[in-house]
């Protein structure tokens, strides 16, 4: 029986590095950032109800949608915002789910189901472990500001707008502490696999 792994974090909490660290071991991660992207492809489903929904004027002219420009439209609006979502979400747990049941099906002993908002989308369902990568508030203010050159006011902000990552530590089933090297991190994730039943095959 496969274990299904929801790994979540916070924005620039290092899950992108976890996540690689599990795939170099083999485990199959489903990214739900990529499948929402692929989700509203040019012609897929939830494209055309978009484009029904929000008008032509968030095509580029090759047809595809301008992300920058949607953005724009539903970020200060919370009502489009929702319309989005309720759009897209729908698809992309239906193509995670999709391809957590070929992947099982192919034999792999865990499945991991990548989600940023895995607390705040109410996905915990679709999981049997959570895996939270955790770094302290100042570490993830810091890093956040290296990597997206945002300024400090910009960085609090988008880390606002997430749940706190100290409350996210009460829902998870284990934690990776990411404060320290990437070496610790990867043995910490080794020892959490293989107590969940990982095997090095």
């Amino acid at each position: 029986m496969a274990v299904i792994i929801g790994l979540t974090g916070g924005i620039a909490s290092g899950k992108s590095t976890v996540s690689n660290m599990l795939k170099e071991l083999g485990i199959p991660v489903i990214d739900a950032d990529e499948e929402a992207r692929l989700a509203v492809e040019k012609g897929e489903k939830a494209y055309y109800e978009i484009v029904e929904h929000f008008g032509e004027d968030i095509l580029l002219e090759d047809g595809s949608i301008d992300r920058p420009k949607l953005g724009s439209i539903i970020f200060p609006n919370e009502e489009k915002r929702k319309i989005l979502n309720s759009i897209v979400h729908p698809a992309v747990r239906q193509n995670m789910l999709q391809k957590k049941v070929q992947y099982v099906a192919a034999g792999h002993q865990f499945v991991v189901l990548d989600i940023p908002l895995l607390f705040e989308s109410k996905l915990t369902h679709m999981v049997d472990k959570i895996l939270l990568v955790f770094v302290d508030k100042q570490t993830q203010l810091d890093r956040l500001i290296a990597r997206n050159n945002f300024t400090e006011s910009e960085a609090k902000s988008r880390i606002a707008s997430q749940l706190p990552l100290k409350e996210k530590k009460q829902w998870a089933d284990d934690i990776i502490d990411n404060n320290g090297t990437i070496e610790e991190s990867k043995q910490q994730l080794l020892t959490i696999l293989t107590k969940w039943g990982y095997t090095n095959r």
